[in-house]
């Protein structure tokens, strides 16, 4: 089952790696700051995960001054994203999912996609400061990136 607008967003603690190490980032602790934008996609180093990721990079400025936190979050392990975001130069944290425990929660996940099993499915769900989902995409097409105006709109209303 997904997540669905309105709803609490189920929290979660997973972790990053950056040249600092590895860090636990906590959905929760973007409560009252800024609004989260979450986007699940299946596996790094794929050419339509690289196309969405740099798009996001690239106008990572746009979801900054609409205060939102761009979290990229996949089942790769924490040292192939942090491989990944190096070659990429991706400018936002990249979680691991490695136990697929929360591409479950948020309902984004293949049961099998090209014989991977638990792989996350390519979604963006946009969360406010008090924890409440207020857009929520889950596509069963690996190849149809989020669609990044319908977002930014959802942001602009938050403010």
């Amino acid at each position: 089952m997904s997540v669905t607008v309105g709803s609490k967003a189920p929290d979660f603690t997973l972790k990053t790696k950056t040249d600092k190490g590895m860090a636990d980032v906590t959905l929760s602790s973007f409560q009252e700051k800024q609004n989260v934008i979450l986007l699940f996609f299946p596996l790094a180093y794929t050419g339509v995960c690289t196309q969405e990721m740099c798009a996001v990079r690239d106008g990572l400025k746009e979801y900054q001054n609409l205060n939102a936190q761009v979290l990229g979050l996949s089942v790769d392990s924490p040292f192939a994203q942090e491989a990944w975001a190096k070659q990429e130069k991706l400018n936002f944290p990249l979680l691991s999912d490695f136990n697929k425990e929360i591409c479950a929660a948020y309902g984004a996940q293949y049961a099998d996609l090209m014989g991977f099993k638990g792989v996350a499915k390519r979604s963006a769900f946009v969360i406010d400061r008090q924890g409440i989902v207020r857009y929520a995409s889950v596509s069963d097409d690996a190849k149809q990136l989020p669609d990044f105006n319908a977002i930014k709109a959802c942001l602009s209303s938050l403010s």
